[in-house]
């Protein structure tokens, strides 16, 4: 990745965050300028003036923004926007500002080729900055909850991470790893959801020759992590059986193979993540309540991408480069991916990046831009885009019985998509990827109602 400002900070170490005892400080994250990313805080007490050679900019100048381009204010709760007559206009949350007339700003503002986040609190970033780390964009949030494992990974033997889907847990997990006692041992990781339910056994355990037709003598997860970390990766998908005979080892440290007589002694940290409740899972039956207390406790969260906004210009500048050094992600591209949710986190934001920067090369460009990016990328999971755009009368809808339920991260997504939006049905459609009348029709049929984003 270019080596952009100095508010991007390559660098192999992880500095202390500060406590939560901070106090608030309001202001905006610029995140691009003129081509480049950048993660940068500007405070803004009450009103903040903008445009070009404003000193609170610094060096970083944008030649497209106006001398005095906009006005933004915060009135303790919002932050509002008025253009001031710029030339090359101002858009908020990607629509274009009428000048003279303040607009409310939830997610981004673009003026000129720079793009600005409004933020309940810059203090995070002002604090830590934004890091690249062996390839890996590590904004506030994630610094501080790096911090935090690696506390816990010097005095407990388990760890376990919930988030969502994509967001970096196996990172953490790494990190978890790199701080125990077991560093210079093997790290090995495990898609529990991955592994047939008939061979989970014998893959986790290993096997000895002659346990079963064909069997030779085989190791298993847990010999082959012996003095380092296992990782397992969706813990709870195991069968029940498994994950007694998993607790056991666990609390014995002994690991007796299919067909074994003599159990073998391992010295191993275990750290579990997942995308769900583990208390939920253990109350529906799906996950043993010894287990839980044996690898739900210490629990860390890693918030999805949609909320670390600093890190999504770096991520996408750096996949688009990855795929073509001469590309260059222009100010579009970058605006529509602070805009979009994201529900496949950082894992479906690099795939889509890339995916634009080979659609732009396919079309010989020399920057990638917004539409080169796929209409449905980073966009919640709603209707099929085939479906008629007409509401359907109320009287139409299925029973509920026949109305799959909605999964509880598509559900909070909705729910806080409406928030930020504050019941705003077209706004929050655009923020979810689909049309207004498909929002209402996926509110009615779920029992959403507007005010289920209300604060």
């Amino acid at each position: 990745m270019e080596q952009a400002p100095s508010t991007l900070q390559p660098s192999g170490s992880v500095r202390a965050g500060s406590g939560s005892e901070e106090p608030p400080v309001p202001g905006l994250l610029r995140l691009a300028c003129a081509g480049a990313v950048m993660a940068e805080a500007l405070p803004l007490r009450v009103e903040l003036a903008l445009g070009r050679t404003s000193p609170e900019l610094g060096e970083a100048q944008d030649p497209r923004m106006s001398r005095s381009h906009a006005r933004v204010h915060h009135d303790g709760r919002r932050f509002w926007v008025t253009d001031l007559g710029s030339q090359n206009g101002t858009w908020v949350d990607g629509e274009a500002c009428v000048a003279g007339t303040p607009r409310e700003a939830r997610r981004v503002i673009r003026m000129g080729d720079s793009l600005f986040v409004p933020s309940a609190d810059v203090g995070p970033l002002m604090r830590c900055g934004v890091r690249v780390v062996e390839g890996f964009v590590r904004g506030p949030a994630f610094q501080r909850l790096l911090e935090q494992v690696a506390r816990t990974a010097g005095h407990g033997f388990s760890l376990h991470i919930h988030g969502e889907s994509g967001t970096g847990k196996e990172e953490v997990a790494r990190t978890f790893h790199a701080q125990g006692p077991g560093a210079r041992g093997p790290f090995v990781a495990v898609n529990c959801a991955a592994i047939p339910q008939g061979l989970a056994e014998r893959l986790l355990f290993g096997a000895r020759r002659g346990a079963f037709s064909g069997a030779d003598d085989a190791e298993g997860y847990l010999q082959a992590a012996d003095g380092g970390t296992l990782f397992l990766d969706e813990v709870a998908e195991l069968d029940l059986g498994v994950q007694a005979k998993l607790l056991r080892a666990l609390e014995t440290r002994e690991v007796l193979p299919l067909g074994g007589s003599r159990p073998r002694k391992v010295d191993l940290q275990v750290c579990s993540a997942g995308n769900r409740d583990l208390r939920a899972m253990v109350a529906n039956g799906k996950l043993r309540e010894d287990l839980y207390f044996r690898l739900g406790r210490p629990e860390v969260t890693l918030p999805p991408l949609r909320q670390r906004p600093e890190e999504i210009p770096a991520l996408v500048a750096m996949s688009v480069r990855e795929l073509s050094p001469e590309l260059s992600a222009h100010v579009t591209l970058l605006e529509a991916c602070l805009l979009r949710p994201w529900p496949g986190n950082v894992r479906e934001l690099r795939v889509e990046a890339r995916a634009a920067a080979q659609e732009a090369l396919l079309r010989g460009a020399l920057r990638v831009e917004v539409s080169h990016l796929g209409p449905s990328a980073g966009t919640a999971f709603g209707p099929p885009s085939s479906a008629p755009l007409e509401p359907a009368p109320k009287t139409s809808s299925p029973p509920p019985s026949r109305v799959s339920p909605l999964e509880e991260g598509e559900r909070a997504r909705v729910v806080e998509a409406l928030r930020q939006h504050g019941g705003n049905v077209a706004a929050t459609a655009r923020a979810l990827g689909m049309h207004r009348t498909q929002l209402r029709r996926l509110l009615e049929r779920h029992g959403l109602s507007l005010e289920d984003g209300s604060s």
